[in-house]
């Protein structure tokens, strides 16, 4: 294991918990099952996360 497979590896670990990835799987599932439809811009995306999440309080621990 080289040191660019440890940083590879730390990088992906922290876009996945940080929530950082979750823009990239939209588009990439919205370009590959809706490629007639249009695609949020991250700002948009980001906004309709955090209604999500502001809607239903209960979900989340704190």
């Amino acid at each position: 294991m080289t040191v660019r497979d440890v940083f590879t590896g730390v990088r992906w670990y922290l876009r996945e918990v940080s929530g950082e990835s979750a823009y990239d799987r939209y588009v990439e599932h919205r370009r590959r099952d809706h490629p007639d439809e249009p695609v949020l811009s991250r700002r948009a995306f980001e906004r309709a996360r955090q209604d999500e999440r502001e809607a239903r309080p209960q979900a989340r621990c704190c």
